[in-house]
C-alpha cells in the first residue's frame, strides 16, 4: 500500500534546524503501524510530510494504492493541484487538535469529506463508528457543545468517512481515558482490515500498542535530527 525510500524533512535553519530521515518503509494493505519515540523527535513531522503537507528535502520514492501510483515526481515538481487531490481522496487525517469545523454539526463534520468527493452522505461504516464510540446522541450538537474526547473521537471518524487508503493519525487517544482510547485503537485496527487500507499512528501509549500488537516504526535521535526505522 505504501513504500518509500530515503525521505528527508528539514524544519527550520542552521542550528536551530531538525532533519527527520525516513531510510525506508512499507506499509502493507490492512496493516496499522505504530510510530513512537520521544517528545519533540519529529514524530509529527514525519506524518506530515508522508500526508503530502511538507515537501521533502530529499525523497527516492514514494509510491500509494495498490496500484503503486508514484507521488515521487509530483512532490519534487510541487504540483500542488495534484498533491491537494489525492490528499483528499486517498489520504484520512486525525489531527491531535482534532480541526473540526466550529461552525458545523456533528454529523456535517463527519459527513464533509464524502460530500466534497461526491460520495452518498450515509454510510453503514460511518453509522457503526459512531455507535462504537458513544457518537450517536451527539450528532447534532456544535464541537464547541463537545468534550476533548467527544471532539477526538468525532474527528477519528470524519477522517475515516470516505474510505482512504491511508489514514495518518496523530496521538489519537491522548485525550481519551483508557476505556475509550481502547476502544478507538480497536476500532482503528479493524476498520483498516476490513477497508483494506492501512494507517500510521503516532502514539506515546506502549500499552495499547503492545496490547494490539502494532509493529513499530521508532525514533532514534541523531546529531541534529531524528532517524526512523522499524523496529526489530
Amino acid at each position: 500500500m505504501l513504500s518509500l525510500r530515503e525521505l528527508s524533512i528539514t524544519r527550520g535553519q542552521g542550528a536551530a534546524g531538525h532533519a527527520v530521515h525516513l531510510p525506508r518503509l512499507e506499509l502493507a494493505t490492512g496493516e496499522v503501524m505504530a510510530v513512537v519515540g520521544p517528545s519533540g523527535c519529529g514524530k509529527s513531522t514525519l506524518l506530515e510530510a508522508i500526508g503530502l503537507l511538507l515537501t521533502p528535502t530529499a525523497l527516492e520514492r514514494f509510491t500509494l494504492g495498490s496500484e503503486r501510483t508514484d507521488l515521487t515526481a509530483l512532490l519534487q515538481a510541487r504540483n500542488e493541484r495534484a498533491l491537494a487531490e489525492i490528499r483528499s481522496r486517498d489520504l484520512g487525517f486525525l489531527l491531535q487538535s482534532g480541526g473540526l469545523l466550529p461552525f458545523l454539526s456533528v454529523r456535517d463534520n463527519i459527513a464533509l469529506p464524502r460530500r466534497l468527493l461526491g460520495m452518498p452522505i450515509h454510510s453503514e461504516r460511518v453509522a457503526h463508528a459512531c455507535d462504537v464510540l458513544g457518537l450517536e446522541p451527539l450528532l447534532d450538537k456544535r464541537p464547541g457543545a463537545l468534550s476533548i474526547g467527544e471532539r477526538q473521537r468525532t474527528a477519528f471518524v470524519r477522517a475515516m468517512a470516505h474510505e482512504p487508503r491511508l489514514l495518518l493519525a496523530d496521538e489519537p487517544t491522548a485525550a481519551l481515558d483508557p476505556q475509550a482510547g481502547e476502544r478507538l485503537f480497536g476500532l482503528i485496527v479493524s476498520l483498516v482490515q476490513e477497508l483494506q487500507m492501512a494507517a500510521l499512528v503516532v502514539s506515546h501509549d506502549l500499552a495499547l500498542v503492545t496490547h494490539f500488537q502494532l509493529p513499530r516504526l521508532a525514533a532514534t535521535l541523531t546529531p541534529g535530527g531524528c532517524r526512523f526505522a522499524p523496529d526489530t
